[in-house]
């Protein structure tokens, strides 16, 4: 009896992938990815927004806090840093290197003005966490009504 399987063209690209990268390593003796990899690399985020604000969270395992750069300028988030390799072992005895080092950046404009002079930076278990409030000229405002003269409804959103 016969199996009858999907075609996937996805699939068919990841086998060829690999079979790439086998043949490099066999040639070359080190994947191309360890022999030129860069020296820069992006940082993912996680940008949330409420009413108050953004909380923005970013990865960064392995760097100190003292290793990080954060700026807001024209409502443009930068956050840059280091993350130092680990001199301990020879260069000579790996088989597998995948972790990062180097520099990285990444910047990003924020959808709506906030003021920089409030933002709060947390860094705990290798997890960046920035809350950044929104200015007060975009917080929602409540809008008065007046029936006969007399306020029926007044303040700010909370």
């Amino acid at each position: 009896m016969s199996t009858i399987v999907r075609w996937n063209p996805i699939r068919e690209l990841v086998n060829l992938r690999n079979e790439m990268d086998r043949l490099f390593d066999d040639f070359a003796g080190q994947s191309l990815t360890e022999r030129y990899q860069p020296t820069t690399w992006g940082l993912a985020l996680d940008i949330a927004e409420d009413d108050k604000g953004f909380i923005v969270k970013a990865s960064v395992p392995g760097v100190l806090p003292e290793d990080l750069d954060i700026t807001v300028e024209d409502n443009i988030l930068t956050i840059k840093g280091e993350s130092k390799s680990d001199e301990t072992i020879d260069e000579g005895q790996y088989h597998v290197r995948e972790r990062r080092f180097g520099s990285f950046s990444r910047s990003m404009t924020l959808p709506r003005t906030v003021k920089a002079e409030a933002i709060e930076a947390h860094y705990e278990h290798g997890v960046l966490t920035l809350a950044i409030p929104k200015a007060e000229e975009v917080q929602p405002k409540r809008i008065s009504i007046k029936t006969n003269g007399q306020k029926v409804l007044e303040g700010n959103v909370s």
